[in-house]
């Protein structure tokens, strides 16, 4: 196995040469494409004094130059920092902060409205794709200069490769810090398990700062898979690129299932060289598992999956049974328990509801300058506590129930009530502000806020919605707002937010 990202490249073009690749908004690159570029940006970064051990943000949509910009990053011997395109100003502010990030690469759309960030952090350079704004570097002109990059680094396999934020339960992000060794092992196992190859074609549009966006691209340069990759999600523009290129594997969320099931194109649409799918993000209901199969006519497979492990952690093998409802069993060299929820030293017998534990080569070092949370998350003997709740049956397949802490899975992404609460605190008409999830057909869940105004104040649900949007990224943000004359606590006075929903349709 290869010892860092930064070799798998060269690696790729060795063993894959001339080989379709990636392809994206109709831009082809052989898997010796791809590798010139990275040699040509990792020249690039080298020469703003960007070296090993430094840590880069990346911020922008899919694209090839995500693709080209990640491998750099690691070519160096620098550690990745991928974060969601959806956070806004403030919330990257937070993170390179918290990291200590020494540039930033991003998009055009994005760059203008970082660039304030040089002068409260330690980012010395934001590279721009696209056109640059002033007091950005051009990330084209980089690659054009053509400088040569430095030579092989020297990195261990445990060595830090990666820091993935996820979002807090205490109102910020924390850093996931992932080994080189986890990244490289979640991406071959994966594919492993559902035997990805050079004979297979992957449409995706998941984003590729989240991990199974991740293990999708690292497994197509380790393997020699074609990626075709989307910038964003659009049901019909995947439905003509997986007959365009002939696909073999649609991977996706939830949603993206039920937004092609509901276009109108897809009665029409060539769906008729797919093998296999594959969903994760969020748990799917067997109906709708169903339903897909029906319409797509191959079967569907779940996964599960966290920052904190750099991937998958449970998956259905491809020459196994296809249990739906559950999300599979350990990837190979991992190990998955159900744990006692107040005692972890305790494993449940089979069948009984527990917390969800996992151990392996793909388990975080850590999260980033916070031992306390650490500690709370990583058991001593390397067993981490996923905070979901299931079962596990006699096969060793996990089927989850429900989630321990109170997280709200939106559309595939974490929001945690605590975020939205502190920002909600922070308008002057709010005296208190809980915030609790509801189901929604499309995006699995959603954020609704309860709120206690100040004596004489008369802010609007609306009001309320448009002060998060100027802090939050877009899927953090309540759905639904209510006002209410107080909410439900316990005796110490904290907030009950599974009693939240009691409130519903009360008036204030």
């Amino acid at each position: 196995m290869l010892d860092h990202i930064g070799q798998i490249p060269a690696r790729a073009a060795t063993e894959f040469g001339d080989k379709e690749a990636l392809v994206f908004e109709g831009r082809s690159f052989t898997f010796s494409d791809l590798n010139g570029l990275v040699e040509r940006a990792a020249g690039g970064l080298d020469s703003l004094g960007i070296g090993p051990g430094d840590v880069v943000t990346l911020y922008a949509s899919n694209s090839w130059e995500w693709v080209v910009s990640y491998f750099a990053i690691t070519r160096i011997g620098a550690v990745i920092n991928p974060v969601n395109t959806m956070l806004t100003p403030a919330e990257i502010e937070y993170v390179v902060q918290d990291c200590g990030a020494r540039a930033i690469i991003t998009s055009a759309d994005k760059a203008a409205a970082i660039l304030g960030v040089k002068n409260t952090s330690n980012v010395a350079s934001i590279l721009s794709f696209g056109e640059a704004p002033e007091g950005a570097v051009s990330f084209d002109a980089l690659l054009a200069a053509d400088l040569p990059p430095p030579g092989p680094v020297d990195v261990a396999p445990e060595a830090l490769s990666t820091i993935g934020y996820t979002s807090g339960t205490t109102g910020h992000p924390k850093g996931a810090m992932q080994s080189h060794k986890a990244v490289i092992f979640n991406g071959a196992m994966t594919s492993q398990m559902h035997m990805r190859g050079p004979d297979d074609v992957v449409v995706s549009a998941l984003p590729c700062p989240h991990v199974y966006g991740n293990v999708l691209m690292t497994g197509m340069m380790m393997l020699g898979t074609k990626l075709v990759l989307h910038r964003l999600f659009d049901p019909v523009a995947v439905m003509d690129d997986i007959a365009a290129h002939r696909a073999t594997i649609f991977d996706g969320v939830p949603t993206m299932y039920m937004f092609m099931l509901n276009s109108p194109a897809f009665a029409e649409a060539d769906l008729g060289s797919l093998k296999r799918c594959y969903v994760g993000g969020q748990t799917m209901p067997v109906a709708t598992m169903q339903a897909v199969e029906a319409g797509f006519g191959v079967p569907l497979y779940e996964l599960w999956g966290m920052t904190e492990i750099a991937g998958l952690g449970a998956t259905h093998p491809l020459y196994g049974t296809n249990k739906h409802g559950s999300i599979g069993c350990a990837i190979p060299y991992c190990e998955l328990r159900m744990a006692d929820v107040d005692d972890a030293a305790v494993t449940v017998p089979r069948g009984e509801v527990g917390e969800l534990m996992v151990r392996g080569p793909i388990v975080m070092m850590g999260y980033f300058g916070d031992e306390a949370k650490t500690r709370e998350t990583l058991e001593p003997d390397g067993w981490l506590h996923s905070g979901d709740l299931g079962t596990m049956d006699e096969d060793g397949c996990v089927y989850i129930v429900d989630r321990k802490k109170d997280m709200i899975l939106t559309g595939g992404y974490n929001v945690y009530p605590a975020e939205i609460e502190r920002v909600l605190a922070a308008h002057p008409d709010v005296a208190l502000a809980a915030v609790g999830k509801q189901m929604d057909e499309m995006r699995g869940e959603i954020a609704k806020a309860y709120i206690v105004l100040k004596d004489g104040a008369n802010s609007s649900e609306q009001d309320m919605i448009d002060f998060c949007r100027k802090s939050l990224a877009a899927y953090k943000c309540p759905r639904l707002v209510q006002f209410v004359d107080d909410v439900p606590k316990t005796s110490t006075g904290k907030i009950m937010r599974r009693e939240l929903h009691t409130l519903d349709g009360e008036a204030q």
